[in-house]
């Protein structure tokens, strides 16, 4: 068999599952009533360059798994660092979240920082899931040298 065909056919596939999940994601979250996200107003920095950050979350039940995923810049607001994710829990009652993920020690110092977290399901749409935005939390926090 032909590989040009098949990679075509591939790629052209690809496209259209990135052109179907692009909805999804650039919708803006908006949490339903009775869901929602949280974020400590300090986090900790460890001198090897591992960022915790904590904070709570509650959202309703859904099909998928359900994450709680984080974020932090500093200097450069459009440069963020994806500090681990955790499996969440949706039975609508408020449940405590902390991720670490470490990033390069001169990357990011101990002072003012910017994190976002999300409350995120992978919802089944066809061949694959689709990510569906329970809540979305902004705020400003504190790293601390831990």
């Amino acid at each position: 068999m032909p590989v040009r065909p098949v990679l075509t056919a591939a790629l052209g596939g690809a496209a259209l599952l990135c052109a179907l999940a692009t909805p999804a994601l650039a919708t803006p979250a908006v949490a339903a009533p009775g869901e929602s996200v949280t974020v400590d107003s300090t986090a900790r920095l460890a001198a090897d360059g591992t960022v915790t950050l904590s904070g709570t979350y509650r959202c309703l039940p859904g099909t998928g798994p359900v994450f709680v995923s984080s974020s932090v810049s500093q200097a450069d607001p459009r440069v963020r660092h994806g500090i681990g994710g955790s499996a969440a829990r949706c039975d609508g009652i408020e449940h405590r979240w902390t991720n670490s993920g470490k990033v390069s020690s001169e990357t990011l110092t101990a002072g003012a920082a910017h994190v976002q977290a999300n409350v995120m399901e992978l919802r089944p749409s066809g061949l694959v899931p689709l990510p569906v935005f329970h809540a979305t939390r902004d705020r400003d926090i504190t790293l601390v040298r831990s």
